[in-house]
C-alpha cells in the first residue's frame, strides 16, 4: 500500500517537473501549457503519450 502511494508521488512531481522544465523551455514560442491538476492528471495516467498529446493539442487549437 505504501509502495503504491510513493510511485504515485514520485509520478506526480516527475509530471511536475517535466511540465516546468517544457514551460522554460518553450517560453520565448508562446507554447505554454499550465500546470494544473488536469494537466499533472493527464501526465501521471498516461505518461509520455499524454504530454506528446497534450502538446500537439496545444500546438494545434491554440497556434
Amino acid at each position: 500500500m505504501l509502495k503504491s502511494i510513493l510511485k504515485v508521488i514520485k509520478k506526480v512531481v516527475i509530471s511536475i517537473l517535466i511540465l516546468y522544465g517544457y514551460n522554460l523551455i518553450t517560453q520565448p514560442f508562446n507554447l505554454n501549457i499550465p500546470i494544473n491538476i488536469i494537466t499533472i492528471m493527464i501526465m501521471v495516467l498516461f505518461d509520455t503519450c499524454g504530454f506528446v498529446g497534450m502538446i500537439l493539442f496545444y500546438f494545434f487549437n491554440f497556434r
